[in-house]
C-alpha cells in the first residue's frame, strides 16, 4: 500500500550546517506515528520541511503519491497537510471564532467550514464557551485546544504535531493525549514529535527515534519499550 506520507532521504541544512542526514519515515493512512528524540536531534526541522517552511537540499517528500518537497507552505493545507508547530502559533489578538476561520482559509475547507467548526467545539467545549474571547487570553491548555481545533478545520488528512505536551500541566497532558487518539481514531493520521516518549509510545502505531539529525531506530512500540537504549536514556530504566 502506497504511504500517505514518505520521506526518502532527506537532507536538511541551515546554510551549510547539515541537519538532517537522509532521513527514511513513512505514515500510513490512519496510523499515528511517533518521532523521538532529545533536544537538538533535528524533530522541528523534520515537520517544518514536510510543511514546506524550510526547503529540502536533497531527497524528497511525498505527500498522496505526490511530490510536494518544492511545493511552497501556503499550498499544502489545501492538500490535506497541517501543522501544529511548537508554541501553537495561535492569532492572540483575534477571537476563539477568528481563529477557527483563519484555520478553514483553503477552499477545500471553506466548503465545509460551518460543519467542521461545529465539530471542534463538540470535540472542544470549552472554545464554544470562548468563542468571543481574544486568543491571548486562554490559558496554556485553551491555546493547545485552539491550535488543534484550527488545525482541523483545515479537513486535514495528516495533522503533524511539534512536542504538543509542552508545557502543560500533567492532567491536560493526559487529557491531550486522549484527545489524540480520538482524533486518530475518527479516521485522520497523526505525526507527532513529542518529548513524552510514555505518552508517544503509548499512543502510537510505530515509532521513529531521531538522533543527530538520523533516524537511529524504527519499529513498534513493544520494539521500543523493550530496547534497552530506550529503557535507559528515555523511560529511565
Amino acid at each position: 500500500m502506497q504511504p500517505l506520507l514518505e520521506l526518502k532521504d532527506l537532507v536538511v541544512a541551515y546554510g551549510e550546517l547539515p541537519i538532517l542526514h537522509q532521513v527514511n519515515l513513512k505514515v500510513q493512512s490512519g496510523e499515528l506515528v511517533s518521532v523521538l528524540g532529545a533536544n537538538g536531534a533535528g524533530k522541528t526541522t523534520l515537520l517544518q520541511a514536510i510543511s514546506g517552511l524550510l526547503r529540502a537540499k536533497a531527497g524528497s517528500v511525498h505527500f498522496r503519491d505526490q511530490d510536494i518537497s518544492k511545493m511552497r507552505a501556503h499550498e499544502l493545507p489545501g492538500l490535506g497537510l497541517a501543522h501544529v508547530p511548537q508554541g501553537r502559533g495561535i492569532f492572540a489578538t483575534l477571537t476563539v471564532f477568528e481563529n477557527l476561520l483563519v484555520g478553514s482559509w483553503n477552499p477545500q475547507a471553506r466548503k465545509k467550514r460551518e460543519e467542521n467548526i461545529a465539530q471542534v467545539y463538540e470535540l472542544f467545549p470549552r472554545l464554544k464557551e470562548r468563542s468571543r474571547q481574544l486568543g491571548g487570553t486562554l490559558s496554556g491548555g485553551e491555546q493547545q485546544m485552539l491550535a488543534l481545533g484550527r488545525a482541523l478545520t483545515q479537513e486535514p488528512k495528516l495533522l503533524m504535531l511539534d512536542e504538543p505536551s509542552l508545557g502543560l500541566a500533567p492532567f491536560l497532558v493526559d487529557n491531550l493525549f486522549k484527545t489524540l487518539e480520538k482524533i486518530n481514531k475518527g479516521g485522520i493520521s497523526i505525526l507527532l514529535v513529542e518529548q513524552n516518549v510514555f505518552h508517544a509510545t503509548e499512543l502510537a502505531n510505530r515509532c521513529y527515534l531521531l538522533e543527530n539529525g538520523r533516524v537511529t531506530l524504527e519499529g513498534s512500540k513493544a520494539v521500543f519499550e523493550e530496547n534497552p537504549k530506550i529503557k535507559k536514556s528515555y523511560l529511565g530504566m
